[in-house]
């Protein structure tokens, strides 16, 4: 191994280990990441004749800039379809689309509502993607659930739900779109085949946490939930639209995709427009408003509530992957894991599921597409056993620890959860949920589906 790919390797690394202690340092791990993409591909151009061989001079200039191009042509795919969709939620969430799931919610008895609150996350992350689906919840438990320690125990399985619905569904999670976006998975075969897993590591958490709660709510819930209702502009029958296009659009992505074969953002844009276009007719068809709340809350001004920050931290981490794929450290390391563990595609990525609890796991997720080519047949085909338990484990395995996914840290800042409550109470079961999961995807793909769908 050359000087220039360890210092390459090294720049990656304490680039990492600033992300991992951004709690610490206060610096936004966004600027960190797009500090260690320049830097590793400044190290890169050094000696670019090491890793790209037959070219030279402004050859090997225009070579270069032709592999920066594709990698960031292949990073902007998964950069846009995360745009739109922020987008299309943040414009369902402020026109009252999301309304009904908080009369739905409403019960007396707390175990009810912990098995509400699981069943609506998990399947609104599939839908929505967890990180939106986590905010969504915890605004509705804060209206519900008075109670803070309770309001704990809500909050933690909120998190392993969300976790457990993105990880099955192609436009659930951050890792799913990327794998999905490279055409290791299917939405057909994610859905079919990773869905029974993901419940259990669903249900099983809940079943343990349930016996966490007893008695009823309180009398107060109904005054803080009317306390907390806002006024809308639009009618019912408009917000009903909204929703129905909103996230009726983004469940038609996948068959978009499959329609038209053109990549997954495209139909995001699509289902973006088309609800971009009814707001602006409905909002043409309201009279002037004296405070111009309508006006705020047309996609135009939305658009400013868009986390840039996020988007642009996956711009630098998989760019910065991307230079340790170019020079050939991932496959090396692909190819250790797979010595050390005999080619067991369940221990590779169990052990991979069990790191994404503690570093983020989309540079892990990159980082696994770089080291593992697609083969024609067996465990690396598409929709093989060790592309769909990726997107299993990368996803869930992020519960174990409240630091381990978006989900963990968004509820840790709202709710104040701190990381050794979350370890003592919820890590094992996050875990114990985890692991039977794995199991069930086992029976699955020995005993009743030998070959991808």
């Amino acid at each position: 191994m050359s000087s220039l790919t360890i210092a390459i390797i090294i720049a990656f690394c304490i680039g990492y280990l600033f992300i991992a202690i951004e709690s610490v340092t206060k610096v936004n791990k966004a600027a960190i990441s797009l500090l260690m993409f320049v830097a590793c591909w400044t190290l890169f151009m050094i000696s670019p004749e090491t890793y790209i061989q037959g070219f030279s001079g402004q050859e090997l200039i225009n070579e270069v800039s032709s592999v920066i191009e594709r990698h960031l042509g292949n990073t902007a795919t998964t950069l846009f379809f995360l745009m739109g969709a922020m987008t299309i939620v943040e414009i369902v969430d402020q026109n009252g689309g999301f309304n009904w799931v908080r009369s739905v919610m409403k019960t007396k008895t707390k175990r009810a509502l912990l098995w509400r609150i699981a069943f609506m996350t998990f399947f609104l992350s599939a839908i929505l993607d967890n990180l939106t689906t986590t905010i969504v919840m915890i605004m509705i438990l804060r209206k519900l659930v008075q109670d803070h320690k309770d309001r704990l125990v809500y909050a933690s399985l909120v998190i392993i739900a969300a976790n457990s619905g993105g990880a099955f569904s192609p436009i659930g999670d951050v890792t799913t779109i990327m794998l999905w976006n490279k055409g290791v998975i299917t939405a057909l075969g994610v859905i079919s085949e990773i869905f029974i897993p993901s419940v259990v590591s669903m249900v099983v958490p809940a079943l343990i946490m349930q016996y966490m709660l007893k008695g009823d709510l309180s009398d107060n819930d109904e005054v803080a939930t009317q306390s907390h209702t806002k006024a809308l502009d639009f009618t019912s029958r408009q917000r009903k639209a909204v929703f129905v296009i909103g996230v009726g659009g983004l469940m038609f992505v996948p068959v978009f995709k499959s329609i038209t074969h053109l990549p997954p953002f495209v139909g995001i844009l699509l289902v973006l427009s088309v609800l971009w276009t009814t707001t602006e007719v409905f909002y043409h068809n309201l009279s002037h408003d004296k405070d111009g709340e309508g006006t705020r809350k047309r996609v135009s001004n939305l658009l400013h509530n868009i986390d840039m920050s996020t988007i642009l931290f996956f711009l630098g981490i998989l760019m910065a992957v991307a230079c340790l794929e170019e020079i050939g450290v991932l496959t090396t390391l692909g190819d250790s894991l797979n010595t050390a563990f005999n080619d067991n595609h369940y221990a590779v990525t169990g052990i991979i599921g069990v790191l994404s609890s503690i570093v983020d796991n989309v540079p892990l997720v990159a980082g696994c597409m770089g080291m593992y080519p697609v083969a024609p047949a067996g465990d690396m085909a598409v929709d093989g056993i060790f592309w769909q338990l990726l997107a299993y484990c990368a996803g869930v395995g992020g519960s174990m620890l409240i630091i381990g996914s978006a989900a963990g840290v968004i509820v840790m800042g709202l709710e104040k959860i701190t990381f050794g409550w979350y370890m003592k109470h919820i890590s094992w079961i996050a875990f114990v949920g985890y692991i039977i999961g794995i199991f069930s995807y086992w029976v699955i793909r020995n005993f009743i589906v030998t070959t991808p769908l």
